[in-house]
This record gives structure tokens, sequence and C-alpha cells, in this order.
């Protein structure tokens, strides 16, 4: 077997009692990525020099000050920064722009033993949940060639299902970790804000967007997100790790006692399909003992609150590319800069306060259940030349985020959510469901999450080679 076919916890094994060394893993990729992502375009810029040296640095350390990554490679989604590696956010104003300085998140990394190997693509700054742009072109999703990875962590999500990576990093704010997780038969989580430190830019105590971890498995999402967890002083809103591992969490075989299913989080529509797997996971939880409601909190909100949101950090994010480059922004971008433009405190006093109602009634739902499960997309991967989705069951869409009310809605109440690949539809498409859990609770939402990844038990053959 070859060691890209391998889980990371497996890999990390092989390092740490040296039956294989950080070039050998380097090497494997790299034959890897040679005959895959050509026909996937999942990692856009290859710094393999930059990984050969840093592994050799750390191969010449005794084994117990590696690092609890062990030299394993990592992948960073082209929106954070690698010093002296080129990375683009996805748009044609920065395609040549070499980065200076390493994120906080990426010098975290690099400090626990990870050896950053190349970049995954994404949507122009992240804008669009389906992975594109002027720079690199498009991901393709390896279920289908022909259909969207999702986004915006569109290109982590498919180099961990072909077999280019072990795990990966992402961001989130409207989703970003989630959809393509869904989309591509893998585990993407959004963690709480400020579980895991990164450089502020924008607005410097923002919490709808976080970075997080992506993986085949959850136990190795769990490994990942120890390395990535911790407290910066140079992230105001970054949080202490916790004493005991998130991997000793999600091995402990803690089952929650009672759940509510959601079909559409009171936020319409899903597809059928989609409504009928997460039918299907309530009644195999339940032959598993487990207490199962239809519930959701009151969320209704959601979409004018994150569209208002949205937009706001839109405009402060990006006001001065609109203004310098507008030519070469997107039309989804300038729309959002656009309405952030427009709000007036009126709106933006509305949106703040609507989501600590959203948030309090999230938290106080948690007092009697134990997770909350609902659709992780409301359909299942689109064409991939169709910008967005246009419409699902009914009902058309306006613009390119209101097809993600179900997952932007989460992101307002700061509650953890994981995709959790739950089977596949008709078409042979993943699908996924979104598991929640309260705010900070990232330890138990793990735990439940390894209870129902085997409860589940779904025939998920990756890596797989792309399907066309």
């Amino acid at each position: 077997m070859d060691l890209y076919q391998l889980n990371a916890l497996e890999i990390i094994k092989l390092l740490k009692s040296k039956e294989i060394s950080p070039l050998d893993c380097l090497s494997s990729l790299q034959k890897r990525i040679s005959s895959v992502n050509k026909k996937v375009n999942a990692l856009v810029t290859l710094c393999f020099e930059r990984a050969e040296v840093n592994a050799k640095i750390l191969i010449e350390k005794d084994i117990k000050n590696r690092g609890m990554l062990q030299g394993l490679p990592i992948p960073i989604k082209d929106l954070t920064d690698v010093s002296g590696v080129r990375c683009t956010s996805g748009s044609p104003i920065f395609k040549e722009r070499i980065a200076e300085n390493s994120d906080i998140l990426v010098k975290n990394i690099e400090s626990k033993g990870g050896i950053i190997y190349a970049m995954t693509n994404t949507p122009e700054f992240g804008a669009g949940a389906n992975t594109f742009n002027e720079v690199f072109g498009y991901t393709l999703n390896p279920w289908d060639t022909t259909k969207s990875a999702a986004g915006s962590s569109g290109g982590a999500a498919v180099a961990l299902s072909t077999g280019m990576a072990w795990v990966a990093h992402g961001s989130d704010m409207g989703g970003s970790l989630r959809n393509p997780a869904s989309f591509c038969s893998v585990v993407g989580m959004r963690p709480s804000p400020g579980r895991i430190a990164s450089t502020p830019s924008g607005i410097l105590d923002g919490t709808l967007g976080v970075n997080g971890p992506m993986a085949r498995n959850v136990l190795d999402l769990a490994f990942f997100l120890d390395a990535m967890s911790g407290e910066n002083y140079r992230d105001p809103v970054s949080q202490i790790k916790p004493d005991e591992s998130y991997l000793s969490y999600a091995k402990s075989n803690n089952k929650p006692r009672k759940i509510a299913i959601s079909r559409d989080l009171g936020l319409p529509p899903v597809d059928p399909e989609i409504q009928n797997v997460i039918l299907d996971v309530g009644k195999t939880l339940e032959k598993h003992g487990l207490i199962v409601e239809e519930s959701h909190p009151d969320l209704k909100e959601a979409p004018v609150t994150s569209k208002i949101l949205r937009s706001l950090t839109f405009y402060v994010n990006l006001k001065s590319q609109y203004i310098n480059n507008k030519k070469l922004l997107k039309p989804e971008i300038i729309w959002n800069i656009e309405e952030g433009m427009k709000l007036s405190m009126e709106e933006i006093s509305y949106a703040q306060n609507q989501r600590v109602n959203m948030f309090n009634r999230m938290q106080n739902f948690f007092d009697k259940y134990d997770l909350l499960i609902c659709p992780a997309t409301i359909v299942t991967p689109f064409p991939v030349k169709e910008r967005y989705v246009r419409e699902c069951n009914g009902v058309e869409f306006s613009n390119y985020v209101e097809w993600l009310n179900i997952v932007s809605a989460i992101t307002l109440t700061s509650s953890p959510a994981i995709s959790l690949p739950a089977g596949f539809s008709k078409d042979k498409l993943p699908i996924g469901v979104q598991l929640i859990s309260k705010c900070k609770d990232e330890a138990n939402l793990l735990s439940y999450a390894r209870f129902i990844e085997q409860c589940l038990n779904i025939d998920n053959p990756i890596p797989i080679d792309p399907i066309n």
C-alpha cells in the first residue's frame, strides 16, 4: 500500500517509529500529485523545495523534539500567508505575490512539526461556495469531475479525497469548511471562534470567519485540531488550549444521550433526497439506543442577519481593493462590497442584536439536547461551470449566498460544527450531515461525531482516483 492511502494517524505512527521519514511522505505526495492534480486542480502552488529544506532540518532533531506532527506534510488554503511562497487569495490583484511573513496559524503548525508543501485552491478572497478563480481556474469534484467541489476550501477537500493530503487547513465564514467536506465525502470542522489563533485582518475581534481542520475521518480531524489549537497574544480572541487532547475525547466513545434532528433548520429549501438522509441518520441512531427528536432552535432571522454582517465584513476587508482594483474583482465580490456600502446604522444594529438573540436561543437549545443534526448542504454537487446554486426544490436564489443559509445560520451562533459523510445520492454523489454542539464544546462534539461515524459505517473508499 502506498503511503498516501494511509490515514494521518497511521503516518504519524510510522514517523514516530522512524519506519519512514518526512522526506518519504513528501516523495509519496509528489508522485500522487503528478498523476492526479492535473485532473482536479486542487493544489495550485507547490513548494516542495521549501518543504524538503524544513524536513531535513526536522530530521536532524531527536524524535522527541520533532513536535506532535512529526514532519507530517500539510497544505494551506491560498488565503493564508506562508513565507516565501506564492500566496494569491485567488485574485488577479495578487497573482504574482510572494508572502514575506507567515500567518500565526502557519507558524504554529510548523512549530508543531508540520511541513508546508502546497497551497490549495480557493475562490477569489474566499467568496463563493464554488472553487474557481481567474488565476488558477476551476477545482473539480473527484466523484464526478463535471461537478463543483463547493468552497471556499474546495481545493483542500479535493486534495484529501484524492490522496494528495492526509489532513488540510481550511477556513469558514458561510460554510467554507463544511460545504466542500460534504461535496467531497471528507470531514470538515468549523471550530468555535478563537479556538485557532490566526493573524487578525479587517475587523480585529471578528468572529464570523474562523480557521479549521479537514481530514478523511474524525480521529485524524481531532488530531489536527490539537495541532492547530491554542492561544496567541497577537490574536485577541484566541483561547487557551484545553489540558486534555481532542483526540482523546474523540477516542473516548462518549455518545450523546438525546439528539435533535432537523431537515431544514426552519430555513428551506432543502433537496428531498438530502432531507431523507437526515431522517435515515436519525433512525440509525435510534437503533443504537439514542433518543432522537425532530427539533431546531428559532433561527428565522439568520438569512437577513447573515447578509448584513457578511456585507459589512466585505466592505471593511476589501474597500481598498474596490477603490483601486474594482475592474479585477469578480461580480459577486463587487455586489457584496456595494451591499456593505449601503448599510445603515439601523440595519447594522438590527443584525448585531438578532445575532445575540440567535446565539442565546442556540445555547439554550443545548440545555435539552446534546447535539443538533441537520444538512451540511441543501443540494448534492452541482455543475462546476454554474457560479452558484440557482435553484433548489422549486425555490430560485437571487444571489450567491442565499443557498448557504443552512450553514451561515450556524456561523452566527458561534457553535462548533462538523460536516460528516453520511452516504451518497442516487447519482453516487456524496451527502454530508452537519453536527452542531454548544459553543466551545469541541471536545464532546468530536466524541459524538466519532460515535456517529461508527454508527453510520458508510462505504467511503477515499482516497479515490478522479471519476470522469
